[in-house]
């Protein structure tokens, strides 16, 4: 079996994590109106917490690929995730308002 050097697989795994935050914050500008659809009713105004967790997955992102702040990146993007979490229950306890999206995906 072929063994890939350590070194390769968390390079690998360091821009797969980039990219995907980068990724995600980007759409948060680019299609604001999905995130909109998924905010609690409870939290106040949406379009603006939508931007700015947009910037922070952009940030975060970008943060994990440089090493002298990857640590406090990583612990920034759980806070981020956390911090998110209340959108991903309100569409796992609603999924008739996101006819959309297959059950599965929402709890996923």
């Amino acid at each position: 079996m072929l063994q890939l050097p350590e070194r390769r697989v968390r390079r690998f795994a360091l821009l797969a994590l980039s990219a995907f935050f980068v990724v995600a914050g980007a759409n948060h500008f680019v299609k604001p109106d999905f995130y909109l659809g998924i905010m609690p009713p409870y939290l106040p105004a949406h379009l603006e917490l939508v931007y700015v967790s947009g910037f922070f997955e952009i940030l975060g992102g970008t943060a994990v690929l440089v090493p002298s702040v990857r640590g406090r990146a990583g612990w920034g993007l759980i806070l981020l995730l956390l911090a998110i979490y209340p959108a991903n229950i309100h569409m796992a306890l609603h999924p008739e308002l996101f006819p959309d999206i297959p059950a599965f995906v929402l709890y996923a």
